[in-house]
């Protein structure tokens, strides 16, 4: 095996497109990480299941699990809101409490079964024109190529996620802490924090890694900790990158620097090949080469 880093910090995130919780270890499961992306909102306005991308404001509120969720068990989680206050997922009065906050009508949903088609259908388009809404959802200017997406889960092209899940496309996000030193080198006047990439896996590069290593990662198996992961495509960013979370401001310029150093890409995704404990500090591991990248 071939040595690639270290895990450096472990993200979950109990409510999609909110801040969530930093974690020393996790049973990597079937599914990923037990609980990641357990709850997520319905768009009351245009329906379907959203995140960040159409309400930014979701990126200011933050969600923990109140107990430790199980792999295929959704527990109640509890959201922060921006001015303070507190929801319980749970709550009756929740989805109403959580409106009010964000100033968008939505509802919250704990993942349904994948059968549930109509639950995880794709919402109407804020822009019936596909070149404007896609480059408004991937926050790209006219003259910027918009991402590849013939590679994404078939599906996404008809629901929101794959159903039964309320990942983007593929349960596991890495990312090193090499992109974002090289990121920040290359755009000083923007801050590359990664709370703005949401990763479920930040790693430590290895020294000698260069400015994007885990780009070389793709198409490959790595051994984290006691799991094993394949690594599918480069994750395509999206305009979340650029909104407002926490203490961090909506940067559009942010966006530009990753269409000019990383071909608006950043961090790769994974499913999982083995289950098993991975902790920080745990070693990252090449095992083989599946497929060029």
């Amino acid at each position: 095996m071939v040595p690639l880093g270290r895990i450096k910090a472990i993200h979950r995130y109990a409510v999609k497109s909110m801040q969530g919780q930093t974690l020393d270890a996790v049973t990597v499961g079937a599914a990923g990480i037990p609980g990641d992306r357990g709850w997520a909102v319905r768009d009351e306005v245009r329906g379907g299941i959203r995140g960040a991308k159409k309400i930014p404001a979701l990126m200011q509120c933050a969600a923990r699990y109140l107990g430790e969720p199980r792999d295929g068990v959704v527990t109640p989680a509890e959201i922060t809101t921006p001015g303070g206050g507190t929801i319980l997922t749970t709550d009756d009065a929740a989805s109403a409490q959580l409106s009010e906050a964000i100033g968008h009508a939505v509802t919250l949903w704990p993942l349904l079964p994948a059968t549930a088609l109509e639950h995880y259908r794709r919402g109407a388009p804020d822009d019936e024109d596909l070149e404007r809404e896609l480059r408004a959802l991937f926050g790209r200017q006219p003259d910027e190529p918009l991402p590849d997406l013939t590679r994404l889960p078939p599906e996404l092209f008809e629901y929101e996620s794959p159903p039964g899940t309320y990942f983007d496309a593929f349960p596991l996000l890495l990312l090193t802490d090499a992109s974002l030193r090289h990121l920040q080198t290359t755009a000083p006047g923007s801050t590359f924090d990664v709370r703005r990439f949401r990763p479920n896996f930040l790693i430590e590069a290895a020294p000698d890694a260069g400015p994007l290593p885990e780009f070389g990662w793709a198409g490959a198996r790595l051994r984290i900790g006691a799991a094993e992961i394949v690594t599918t495509i480069a994750c395509p960013r999206c305009v979340m990158t650029t909104h407002a979370v926490a203490d961090l401001p909506r940067d559009p310029q942010v966006m530009r620097a990753l269409v000019r150093e990383a071909g608006g890409s950043l961090g790769v995704y994974a499913t999982i090949a083995q289950l098993g404990a991975v902790r920080v500090g745990d070693p990252v591991s090449l095992v083989e080469r599946l497929e060029q990248s």
